[in-house]
């Protein structure tokens, strides 16, 4: 069980505004008490495989499905996805002559849950082109389809502004570019040289999104522009993709292979 309780103090120091981007005047949310319900702490030794158990891949291209203009097919090979003897889950990115491979990976099949604080500790790679993530979409999403599923984005960035990260909610009528989205920035530091903890405190209404315990965003039903879908239980998904609409495409600049070091995820139920 943990408390959890969040202030300021130094923590805006390392804020910095960026194109709008407007931090959340609260701090001091109430004491909550969680219990884990739920982790993986990818200890194993190095090239050990997931637990098959907890995670399932998402295997191909762009054609399975998951669009976004991506360039990356997903595999289950090793050399994209494995433990890497130091306490972590390595998704590594590679780029054979234009033909990039990666690791897309979820819990749809083994776990989901409703509201709660869903939480990594991960150490991003970096690049033009490179868009790592950690995320959620709802359970019910063979049913209703995508957005009307909902996503919550708990992290992504854009390897060519290592200094970002994003928080988003997709959903019916406001998906894709219009999602509700905010950027929380680093001052004088970037995410790709040191782990960072994301998370999400999320409740009957609302979604606080946090970087390192400090609340940047919270998301209610009245900043989405349609439905709020998120009252049901949603599953987790890693990934690093290449190119896309999001992050845009590699250059002859980008460096390649890049691995994203995920040291824990940890999911907690409020008591």
């Amino acid at each position: 069980m943990i408390n959890k309780t969040f202030k300021i103090i130094t923590l805006l120091m390392l804020v910095v505004f960026i194109g709008g981007c407007e931090i959340e005047p609260i701090q001091n949310l109430p004491q909550r008490n969680y219990t884990l319900t739920w982790n993986d702490e990818f200890d194993g030794n190095s090239g050990t495989a997931l637990d098959a158990t907890k995670w399932a891949f998402d295997i191909g291209n762009g054609e399975n499905g998951w669009g976004n203009n991506e360039l990356q097919s997903y595999t289950n090979n090793p050399s994209n996805i494995a433990i890497d003897g130091k306490g972590n889950l390595a998704i590594t990115a590679f780029n054979f002559n234009g033909n990039y491979t990666s690791a897309r990976i979820n819990t749809k099949s083994s776990f989901a849950q409703k509201y709660g604080r869903m939480e990594a500790r991960i150490k991003t790679p970096t690049g033009k082109g490179i868009w790592p993530a950690f995320w959620m979409l709802g359970e019910n999403i063979d049913d209703v389809q995508w957005p009307n599923c909902g996503e919550i984005d708990i992290m992504e960035q854009k390897g060519g502004q290592s200094n970002i990260t994003y928080g988003s909610l997709h959903g019916p009528g406001y998906s894709g570019g219009n999602a509700a989205t905010a950027p929380y920035a680093l001052r004088d530091a970037r995410f790709d040289t040191d782990f960072h903890v994301y998370a999400i405190e999320w409740g009957k209404d609302y979604v606080d999104f946090f970087v390192d315990n400090f609340l940047f965003k919270r998301i209610t039903p009245n900043d989405v522009t349609g439905d709020w879908v998120y009252d049901q239980p949603f599953y987790i998904l890693l990934n690093v993709a290449v190119g896309g609409s999001f992050a845009g495409s590699p250059n002859e600049n980008t460096p390649f292979p890049q691995s994203m070091l995920v040291d824990y995820v940890r999911v907690y139920q409020e008591n």
